[in-house]
């Protein structure tokens, strides 16, 4: 609205008073304004009524300079010719991004509300502006060994590891369907990573993970974990880190070394899961300390499971914890729902 309104203005102006004609020049910049926030049509109609206001006897501005006029004329024919550039590129960019959006949404569909008898609640914010999809990653999905969910984080963040967590997500279906065993689920994606930095020079490909197992019966929950935080156990209004023997990242190879070893959790009633990223675990404060996650949790634990994740995200930035990689929450309920 403002070359619309400094048009207006200035004509109203210099029509009022003789001594207004000095304003004159601000003229001159309405082509240009109307370029950051019109289309080629409505530059154009703006850059005539220029024109026009310094023809109009009673503004008082209609003995411009031959030099002048044609350099306000240029200028305007300039802006429409500017506008019509930047429209076409606008539009181009639109079509990109809503084929970017769609194809990240593909990778990482919106999180239902509940898969088998596991309530889910999920954030995921891309540490990376204008991306849906970083490097970290998560998934619950059903299958015939009970719901299991993964929560991994790829080496890097952006654009660049979404073809990471394709091949890692992908691994993970696949693997709930047919491995009777986490350990084998982790194992299977270990071997994608492997397979994929295989003859790729100084690849370092490397992710680190965390998975979950929920039997039918809901009263335990398997873990296995590879290089990642572990889950917190929301227990009773208290915040307990599981304990787990971690295993190493995905991608080194779990065949050459120690692979992660399972761990059963006993649940209770109303007991809860609580995962999160490095960009959580890792937030720091103005004197450099860590995030308390498990403290703030055991605070925040009287809040809905589908309002934990956003809970704990307002609490870091009430709190000026200062974020430097993706963050991603994930809050798993046996038997309940996430409402």
């Amino acid at each position: 609205m403002l070359p619309v309104l400094l048009l207006v203005a200035v004509s109203t102006a210099t029509a009022i008073t003789p001594r207004a004609r000095d304003l004159g020049f601000l003229l001159g910049a309405i082509p240009p304004l109307a370029v950051l926030s019109y289309g080629p049509l409505a530059t154009a109609l703006l850059g005539a009524g220029v024109v026009a206001v310094l023809n109009i006897p009673a503004t008082h501005l209609n003995n411009p300079g031959n030099t002048d006029l044609l350099a306000i004329v240029f200028v305007a024919v300039l802006s429409v010719f500017v506008s019509y550039v930047r429209s076409r590129r606008d539009a181009q960019l639109d079509t990109e991004r809503a084929i970017g959006e769609a194809v990240q949404r593909a990778v990482m569909p919106p999180l239902p509300e509940r898969v088998g008898g596991v309530g889910c609640a999920g954030f995921y914010r891309a540490a990376q502006d204008g991306t849906l999809v970083g490097g970290d990653f998560f998934d619950v999905r059903d299958g015939p060994y009970g719901v299991r969910a993964v929560m991994g984080d790829v080496q890097g963040h952006g654009l660049s590891a979404v073809a990471t967590v394709v091949s890692l997500l992908g691994a993970f279906r696949e693997a709930v369907l047919d491995q009777p065993e986490l350990e084998s689920v982790a194992a299977r994606m270990d071997r994608r990573l492997t397979v994929d930095s295989a003859g790729v020079r100084h690849a370092e490909l490397f992710a680190t993970g965390v998975l979950l197992e929920f039997p039918p019966d809901g009263r335990t929950v398997r873990v296995v974990a590879c290089g990642h935080p572990v889950p917190v156990l929301l227990h009773e209004g208290e915040a307990l880190e599981v304990a787990v023997t971690p295993g190493p990242p995905l991608g080194v190879g779990l065949l050459g070394v120690d692979p992660p070893k399972e761990v059963t959790v006993p649940l209770g009633p109303g007991d809860r899961l609580f995962l999160a990223s490095d960009g959580v675990w890792e937030a720091r404060d103005a004197e450099g300390d860590f995030y308390p996650l498990p403290a703030r949790l055991a605070a925040l634990a009287g809040a809905a499971s589908a309002e934990l994740p956003a809970a704990v995200w307002a609490d870091l930035v009430r709190r000026c914890y200062k974020v430097r990689d993706d963050v991603t929450m994930l809050v798993l309920a046996p038997g309940t729902s996430a409402a």
